[in-house]
């Protein structure tokens, strides 16, 4: 398996030690939170993304995602357009954004009506002119936190903008503690799905994470699930947010054991 791990887990750490994270625990991948107080962020001039770019491909590391806080369904000022650039500078295979749409003004539910809300139809615009050369990498999140409701969102962008270039990464353990099975979710994701997050959580307490041995996230289950196929699985370890958590440098090593992957490649 390609297994990678996003920076959100090691925040506001240079580049250096989150290359030799990578290295010294054989994670090939990397989501890069994309903020002001990271190393990655549309702030770069093209000298120190060609500098990003090649100091991470040198180690031997594929950027599985530039990690925005872009809203597809929301009105914002968030650049979607300079993120996009910025992953194709940086190799990415595409940018994360939320859809982030709006309960208040939802007339379709969030992906659970033939009718989408004023949210999704702002999506539908924002891809119609979206450069297509990156891909936006819609995670399963806030408004639409179920596969069902990605991949709602997914065919009705399908239908209406012929050639777009949105695909799913799939946060399996986000949509299992909104009462999918990862079976179902896959089934629901699978013609769109492109990057694979998993976290460990504990149903026990609201679904929080917690350290790789203290949850119930059904980790056999998921890699069942996706036999076969060849996703980028990546470690959403959400330090940044959640300070109570172990660090990449404990959890990395751990998560080997968790997966029993001796084949990590």
């Amino acid at each position: 398996m390609r297994l990678g791990f996003a920076t959100l887990g090691c925040p506001g750490a240079p580049l250096d030690d989150v290359l030799a994270l990578a290295q010294g625990n054989k994670f090939t991948g990397l989501e890069l939170r994309a903020a002001p107080d990271e190393f990655t962020h549309t702030g770069l001039t093209a000298t120190e993304r060609r500098e990003l770019r090649t100091r991470i491909e040198d180690a031997g590391l594929e950027t599985f995602a530039v990690s925005s806080y872009v809203k597809l369904c929301a009105v914002e000022d968030q650049p979607l357009e300079a993120h996009l650039e910025l992953a194709g500078d940086l190799g990415a295979r595409g940018v994360r954004v939320f859809p982030g749409d709006d309960p208040a003004d939802d007339s379709g539910g969030g992906g659970t009506s033939e009718s989408p809300s004023a949210g999704e139809i702002r999506a539908l615009d924002r891809v119609t002119t979206a450069p297509r050369d990156v891909p936006i990498l819609l995670e399963t999140h806030d408004s639409h936190s179920t596969a069902r409701q990605v991949a709602a969102l997914c065919a009705l962008l399908d239908t209406n903008v012929p050639g777009h270039n949105v695909k799913a990464i799939w946060d399996s353990s986000h949509t299992w503690s909104h009462g999918e099975t990862l079976a179902e979710s896959f089934a629901l994701l699978q013609p769109w799905v492109d990057v694979v997050q998993f976290k460990q959580a504990d149903s026990q307490q609201d679904y929080r994470p917690v350290a790789i041995d203290a949850g119930d996230f059904p980790i056999q289950e998921l890699l069942q699930t996706l036999d076969g196929t060849d996703y980028p699985l990546s470690l959403e370890w959400e330090l940044k947010w959640h300070p109570q958590l172990p660090s990449l440098a404990e959890t990395l090593p751990a998560v080997h054991a968790w997966l029993g992957d001796g084949e990590v490649k």
